[in-house]
């Protein structure tokens, strides 16, 4: 009986000693790692704001910091948005989910896929909750696109905001 507890907290040792060691590579991330600071139109109107991405916790998530404001027009009051994403790996140390948080209240799940140019976070589908994209797309000059979108059915997705960043940092 010694030798089965022995044993089971040596190989419950072993896993977790495992899976906590992932080193996730940010590859993928690096050249949006940094300051970024642009402006967009969309739904909340014409604006501008600022968003940057580091590594934090010994490299082993990423935390994107974003702040945008609208500015108020016709009926629309001033819109000050402020969020704050953590993009984690898998157990494989391959950065694939993420989570965000804004001053809204909104709390969303995403999943994220890669292309060449661009990087896609899809949010993981919820009951009664339309589907949201974010994808940042790698453009010339240390430029990038960024676009939120949103879907009913996961298929036909609406761009609600849009719009082009510079590198600063």
């Amino acid at each position: 009986m010694k030798a089965i507890i022995i044993l089971t907290f040596t190989l419950f040792g072993i896993l977790t000693n495992c899976y906590g060691q992932q080193n996730p590579n940010w590859e993928k991330w690096s050249w949006l790692i940094g300051q970024w600071v642009g402006e967009g139109s969309g739904q909340p109107g014409v604006g501008g704001g600022t968003f940057n991405f580091n590594t934090d916790l010994d490299k082993k998530i990423l935390v994107r910091k974003s702040h945008s404001e609208y500015p108020a027009s016709g009926n629309k009051p001033k819109v000050v948005h402020d969020d704050l994403m953590i993009i984690y790996p898998d157990y494989t140390g391959n950065p694939s989910k993420a989570i965000y948080f804004d001053n809204e209240g909104h709390t969303i799940n995403y999943s994220i896929t890669y292309t060449e140019k661009s990087i896609s976070l899809t949010s993981d589908k919820t009951p009664n909750v339309p589907i949201f994209r974010l994808t940042y797309t790698f453009l010339e000059n240390e430029m990038v696109n960024t676009k939120f979108e949103m879907s009913q059915d996961g298929e036909k997705f609406s761009t609600y905001i849009e719009g082009n960043s510079k590198k600063i940092k």
